[in-house]
């Protein structure tokens, strides 16, 4: 589709670039819909919580106790509670909580294969979900002074995403290399310096720095393991992103690698995947996670689906959330 309706090549890298963020392959078909998904920015804008994305959480919280609900954080839910076909509540650190419905926004087979009780288990249903071998990994730096691109010196080039791809070419190879089950040699990369628009972010005169870049399989070649190449590979993500930024590398005053057993351990996301499952054509729409499961209602009555398992897939934007509330208040109503 790029090809047909585009010349430039510096523009179709740009372009199948941010297409490929979701994890699909470029070349693999009925990847289209990944295009067209991003001329809609220019329908609604980009806006970002101010202090960063985890004050909309704070916001979330604050709207719901205002309503009268509890939150309770580092509460891992022991079960899903069902009496007869219908949920009626969760467990929590050993005390039940009843509800006139239960929305369960984890991944979807930590919902199926351990959160329901063993007779209302799914894990045949579970295992035709494909969550394939993570995609991506990102690199958060804290640095002692604003970046500096070679292309464009200005401040002013600090606050866009910076899709850093030379060529179509050089997402073809990293997504080889993935295939091998090896890190890309060459990432293509993200850049994000939201202190360049939120000063809440950082000190003055110093920036924060997010490198996002693909393709970094869960699963190694030759039996190898992500804690002992993480800080090679992080090292060359950084090296990739001096060639744009000079001078980076010396800023540097701290730096977090999330790499995909680092987002299985820590934020529980099977294999590593940002996403869920996989983003490909199949896995999408009325098939998201499942034909049986896409109208955002569960296996048991009383049960609702939301989260990144769900239509549209992963993100901030609330999507799954909005249209999982509106199934709610119907079935409620």
């Amino acid at each position: 589709m790029i090809d047909e309706y585009f010349r430039e090549d510096k523009l179709k890298a740009m372009l199948v670039w941010m297409a490929a963020q979701s994890g699909p392959p470029p070349t693999e078909p009925m990847s289209g819909p990944f295009v067209l998904w991003h001329p809609l920015y220019h329908e609604g804008g980009i806006a970002r919580p101010r202090g960063g994305s985890g004050m909309l959480t704070q916001a979330l919280k604050s709207h719901i106790e205002a309503h009268g609900g509890d939150v309770m954080v580092n509460s891992p839910a022991d079960e899903i509670l069902v009496e007869g076909t219908c949920a009626v509540g969760v467990r929590v650190d050993g005390r039940a909580y009843t509800s006139r419905a239960v929305v369960s926004g984890t991944h979807i087979l930590e919902t199926l294969t351990r959160l329901l009780p063993e007779p209302f288990r799914k894990s045949a249903a579970a295992r035709q979900m494909r969550v394939g071998n993570g995609f991506g990994a990102i690199l958060r730096l804290a640095l002692d002074k604003p970046i500096q691109y070679r292309a464009d010196p200005s401040e002013e080039a600090r606050i866009p995403l910076q899709l850093l791809c030379h060529s179509v070419n050089q997402i073809d190879a990293a997504f080889g290399d993935f295939m091998g089950k090896k890190p890309a040699v060459d990432p293509p990369i993200v850049a994000m310096s939201f202190s360049a628009v939120d000063d809440s972010l950082a000190p003055a005169g110093h920036e924060v720095l997010w490198l996002w870049g693909q393709y970094y399989p869960y699963e190694l070649a030759n039996g190898e393991k992500w804690d002992s190449i993480a800080p090679a590979v992080a090292d060359n993500l950084l090296d990739t992103f001096e060639q744009y930024a000079p001078g980076t590398r010396e800023s540097v005053v701290g730096q977090l690698f999330q790499h995909p057993e680092w987002l299985e351990r820590h934020l529980h996301l099977p294999r590593g995947n940002v996403m869920h499952l996989e983003m490909s054509i199949d896995q999408m729409f009325m098939m998201r996670p499942s034909m049986q499961l896409s109208t955002y209602r569960g296996p048991v009555d009383g049960l609702y689906l939301t989260g990144a398992s769900t239509h549209p897939g992963g993100g901030i934007m609330g999507a799954s959330g909005r249209n999982a509330a509106h199934v709610v208040l119907q079935d409620l109503s």
